[in-house]
């Protein structure tokens, strides 16, 4: 698969054998994906771009099912619509996945999901410590390309703020031309991400920002040890190795996913990026290079040289 750091795995890869117990020995990719994090962890060049603090922002990202001791933490934009309502199911909030209307999976009142950051210290520790904790990965950029494409161009009618809010406040301040009256373009967005001075207009959007900021500050994999990390490119594989790592294949599995969707797609990302100066896209790459590195894509050479 092109571009993407993450080449498919054979089956015989994924597949791992099974243990008295039902518990799996681990494949080799997942095994190389930790350790991966674990090694770049420890690089202190990267140090600024890998480590991050656990926060009441990365605590808030992290969903809890104390029935069979899961930590879930969230990466919109990566297929986790479909991890909460697994989430939702096991907690015992609705029977099955297809019954969960789309309205209660992300109401924080109705879906029955605690976040992490709900609990005492001792308890959040606790957790952290001993409860399987897993998160998904895909192409940072072409995370970022999903983000802008949902928030800003097809922007759902039950989230005006980001056309009318957030839109008008980057276009103020990195809009080259004046002149130009259109909405939002993805140079503007681009060129936000990538500004060293991000952060006072981060403050303004508040908790807005999960669909952009980096896995690395909404997850803090430097600082939790994670038992899984999956990739949405290799899905088909990840989903039901997750289900069975957790222990809970038997009781819900993840909802069918359509064909080609969790592709790499490079025509698409070097379509977005066409017409962007290589300048603001290298100070992209610079704030996102912690992400690239970590999980093991590829650094966009097509785009920045």
């Amino acid at each position: 698969m092109e571009g993407s750091g993450c080449p498919r795995a054979g089956r015989n890869e994924l597949t791992g054998k099974v243990l008295p117990g039902g518990r799996l020995v681990q494949p080799l990719v997942y095994t190389q994906r930790l350790e991966l994090v674990r090694n770049v962890c420890r690089e202190d060049t990267l140090r600024n771009l890998s480590h991050t603090a656990v926060s009441r922002f990365v605590l808030d990202r992290i969903f809890v099912c104390d029935k069979h001791k899961i930590l879930f933490c969230q990466t919109p934009k990566v297929g986790n619509t479909q991890w909460k309502k697994v989430l939702i199911v096991l907690n015992g909030a609705f029977p099955s996945i297809e019954e969960i209307p789309e309205s209660v999976v992300h109401d924080h009142e109705k879906n029955g999901l605690p976040r992490l950051s709900s609990f005492s210290d001792a308890e959040i520790q606790k957790r952290l410590k001993t409860y399987f904790k897993f998160f998904i990965v895909r192409d940072p950029f072409e995370r970022l390309i999903s983000a802008f494409k949902d928030k800003f161009v097809h922007n759902p009618r039950f989230e005006p703020w980001y056309r009318h809010e957030i839109a008008p406040g980057i276009i103020r301040k990195y809009r080259r031309n004046r002149t130009e009256t259109r909405g939002i373009q993805f140079e503007d967005f681009v060129r936000y991400l990538g500004d060293p001075n991000h952060r006072w207009l981060d403050l303004q959007f508040g908790d807005h920002i999960i669909h952009w900021v980096t896995y690395v500050e909404l997850c803090a994999p430097c600082e939790i040890k994670y038992s899984v990390i999956g990739h949405h490119e290799t899905l088909e594989d990840d989903a039901p190795y997750i289900l069975k790592e957790a222990g809970i294949d038997h009781l819900v599995s993840y909802p069918t996913i359509p064909p080609g969707i969790t592709a790499y797609n490079r025509t698409k990302v070097e379509h977005y990026f066409l017409g962007i100066s290589k300048r603001d896209i290298r100070r992209l790459y610079a704030r996102f290079e912690g992400d690239f590195k970590l999980f093991g894509y590829q650094k966009p050479d097509f785009l920045l040289n």
